[in-house]
């Protein structure tokens, strides 16, 4: 056994269902307060075995048990720790146990210079909550009070260390009473660099579309109560940017706000007053309400209860809504007086970065909102809000923003001073020193001025905090991605990874896996080595090198990001694969103009604008649109995740034939019979789950070998029942299956991957035996990541 005990030569083999290791960072007020005594205390009264250290970072700890063990160790870690421990922020990983001999308390290590660490911005705790609902307090109602364990971080600082001179309070100068508790080792707000009260701190204002001050203070607050109550819509500057919020049960507001924000039918978050109204909402389990009740406090997606009082604009067909707790004073204040839900939208408008500065909002917001509640401390940068859902009894992060970023992902190996610049949708950017990645906040799409220059400006914003002087920049293959245009330009010796390549590498790091590893990338689009829009990828990951071992039969995409648009394309483009006139289709033949048949027929004949493809998230479009679920995608990945919705109303067992040779997937078979269920009426929920447990099948079948580990990553795993099944069908066949926690599956891990992986060379295998003469992808960008 090795020093840290992660390894066990010849160990014996674990049944992972009943037993798991959990990897534990904290940081805080976790060193010198007993936290290590308190930890194997209570590891040892549980049967646990591990181990906990103080480093670097704070505390690290790995522990091992069953599921009901570690999710008590987990809560009581929260709950019952020493009364002087401040835990700031959790990192949970689960990974594959492995047989801990008892629970050790460790030396302390010296890993060299420390790494200082900027704290994610952490939601409201129960003590700052207490005071500010306290008449008698001096902090009552004041909507920016905050303490050690609590409030602003990563969107208020400007540079290390940590120092309030260092941060957007420089200019609020504290009063004696704030000066004293700061001042005092005893007081929870000791050295609070946002510490502030109402007679020092930031203050609050009431504007109209103008920017007309027509109140301040608690006053302004109080009018903005009103203003929801009256069905207004609301531009509220938060802690890492503005919100548009409007009452939830108002179906015209909602309607008027989808309208004014450019929405269509894409899902808003809801913000409720305490986890007993998201209860009236939802079904909620044990795991996602202490999800939603955690330090971060995420959007978190849950089931929705069919009587739930809220509009049905709010999620329009969606069996899910995203629920959010209030997480600052301030909203806390507002859920307080209006006591019930409202929609808590981003402050953007579509397609654009989230608004942090009130005169910017001004000028974007004014056509949406109907008036602004801001305030007076700055906001360094955009953070919005991040968003988790529970799949597999596990907390998947979708959109690693508020909350998570900028905490780092340890890595297995030292890794050069790197940019790693991530792909076009959903972007986010990653810096590497020693063995740790820094991933940023949730970006967005780079598909406008202002996305560039905000993604330009976190590229310089992280080099500047971590000090780091960047010895390459790592970006995605594909050529008109303007991350990968900055990256040429940047003067850095530049390096380029694989779209899916990148998906794998960033699974493996967060599981803190080493090759070998197989890994099954299944996604929308992403530029393939050879020119062609690969997604529905099997890969083996040796070291130093990706090798291509596996990829679903290809089809033409008519019309390029036409057909990711509208799904009816992509549906033609797989019926003529099949040799079927898609025009003479029961479903399709209604869905085209004389015009468009003969415009598409021709694209297909000829190849121009019709890249080929194996993606995953395409053969999804095609089936909604087959099945007459979607034919036009109105949001991004609409269409597959109403495919994904009436698999969940189904519990069928049975699944459709596909042929396998060679490491290729032919979805020819499935496509066949899926027309032939339609045809005699067997009902959509029914065939889409078997469609679903086709695709699980298939996953496993093209693993080879036997007891692998397997990766799961790109964006179709977001869809719950699909990976799930996957990883019932990869146990059922021996293998090991991990899947993404804290970073997210879709393309906003892809620069986590590009970081770790950017030296890799990726190998095709499978290049003898494509020979359906793709075209180049350039006619498809791909405007959708999930699917």
């Amino acid at each position: 056994m090795n020093q840290d005990n992660r390894r066990i030569p010849a160990a014996p083999a674990i049944d992972v269902r009943n037993t798991r290791r959990l990897h534990i960072q904290l940081t805080g007020a976790v060193q010198g307060v007993g936290f290590r005594p308190f930890v194997h205390n209570l590891a040892t009264s549980l049967q646990l075995t591990g181990w906990v250290i103080n480093d670097e970072r704070g505390v690290t700890i790995e522990v091992e048990g069953s599921p009901g063990q570690l999710d008590t160790f987990e809560r009581k870690l929260i709950t019952e720790h020493p009364p002087l421990a401040m835990i700031i922020s959790r990192e949970t990983t689960t990974l594959d146990p492995v047989k801990f001999t008892g629970f050790q308390i460790r030396e302390s290590r010296d890993t060299g210079e420390p790494i200082a660490l900027i704290l994610p911005d952490i939601a409201t705790c129960a003590d700052c909550r207490r005071e500010v609902l306290d008449p008698e307090n001096r902090r009552y109602r004041y909507p920016f009070t905050n303490c050690t364990n609590c409030g602003p971080r990563y969107s208020i600082i400007d540079a290390l260390p940590y120092d309030r001179k260092c941060t957007s309070m420089a200019g609020f100068v504290m009063c004696p009473d704030c000066q004293r508790e700061y001042e005092d080792p005893a007081d929870r707000r000791f050295h609070a660099q946002p510490n502030a009260c109402p007679v020092c701190g930031p203050q609050l204002a009431r504007w109209d579309r103008d920017g007309t001050v027509l109140s301040t203070g608690d006053q302004a607050l109080r009018e903005t109560t009103d203003a929801l109550r009256r069905g207004h819509i609301v531009a509220l500057k938060g802690l890492g940017g503005f919100h548009l919020m409007t009452l939830a049960s108002d179906a015209n507001s909602v309607r008027t706000m989808r309208k004014r924000k450019g929405r269509g039918g894409k899902p808003f978050a809801l913000m409720v007053p305490d986890l007993e109204w998201a209860r009236r909402l939802c079904r909620i389990s044990d795991r996602e309400a202490r999800t939603l009740t955690a330090p971060e406090h995420p959007i978190v997606l849950l089931r929705a209860r069919p009587d739930a009082p809220v509009s049905r604009e709010v999620a329009p067909g969606n069996p899910y809504l995203g629920i959010l707790l209030p997480y600052t004073p301030l909203h806390l204040l507002l859920m307080q007086a209006l006591n019930e839900p409202i929609v808590a939208t981003s402050g953007n408008r579509s397609e654009e970065p989230i608004c942090i500065d009130e005169q910017d909002a001004l000028k974007r917001l004014s056509p949406i909102a109907d008036s602004f509640l801001v305030h007076d401390r700055p906001i360094r940068r955009h953070v919005d809000d991040a968003i988790v859902r529970v799949i597999a009894d596990r907390e998947m992060v979708l959109r690693r923003a508020r909350g998570f970023a900028p905490l780092p992902v340890p890595c297995s190996i030292e890794l050069p001073e790197r940019i790693a610049t991530g792909g076009s949708l959903k972007n986010t950017v990653a810096v590497s020193r020693k063995n740790l990645v820094f991933v940023s906040q949730h970006i967005g799409d780079l598909d406008s001025p202002a996305a560039i220059d905000a993604f330009e400006s976190v590229v310089r914003d992280l080099q500047s905090l971590y000090r780091i002087r960047p010895v390459d920049i790592v970006s995605d293959l594909h050529p008109d991605y303007p991350s990968t245009r900055y990256a040429a330009a940047s003067g850095l010796p530049h390096l380029k990874l694989q779209h899916h390549a990148a998906h794998a590498l960033a699974c493996m790091a967060e599981n803190q896996l080493e090759p070998p590893v197989q890994a099954i990338v299944w996604d929308g689009t992403g530029y393939g080595t050879d020119g062609t829009v690969w997604g529905g990828e099997w890969f083996r990951i040796e070291p130093g090198v990706v090798h291509r071992t596996g990829s679903f039969r290809r089809f033409r995409l008519p019309g390029g990001d036409a057909a990711v648009r509208e799904p009816r394309r992509t549906a033609a483009g797989l019926l003529h694969a099949l040799g079927r006139d898609p025009f003479k289709d029961p479903v399709l033949a209604d869905q085209f103009s004389k015009m468009e048949q003969q415009g598409i027929s021709q694209l297909l004949k000829t190849g121009r604008n019709a890249p080929m493809t194996s993606s995953v998230g395409r053969l999804f479009d095609a089936v909604s649109a087959l099945l007459g679920i979607r034919q036009t995608n109105v949001f991004e990945g609409e269409a597959a995740m109403a495919l994904e919705f009436q698999a969940i109303a189904s519990d069928d067992r049975g699944s459709y034939p596909t042929d396998l040779t060679r490491g290729m997937a032919d979805w020819g078979p499935m496509v066949t019979a899926i027309l032939t269920d339609r045809d005699h009426g067997v009902p959509v929920p029914v065939i889409s789950r078997r469609f679903h447990r086709t695709l699980a099948r298939t996953a496993a079948s093209l693993i080879q070998g036997s007891d692998q580990q397997v990766l799961m990553s790109g964006g179709c795993f977001q869809n719950g029942v699909l990976l799930e099944l996957t990883r019932e069908a990869l146990l059922e066949n021996g293998h090991r299956p991990y899947w993404h926690q804290r970073i997210p599956t879709g393309d906003g891990g892809i620069s986590l991957g590009q970081a770790v992986g950017g030296c890799y060379r990726v190998t095709d295998e499978l290049a003898d035996i494509e020979t359906d003469g793709g075209e180049h992808v350039s006619g498809c960008t791909g405007k959708t990541d999930r699917y």
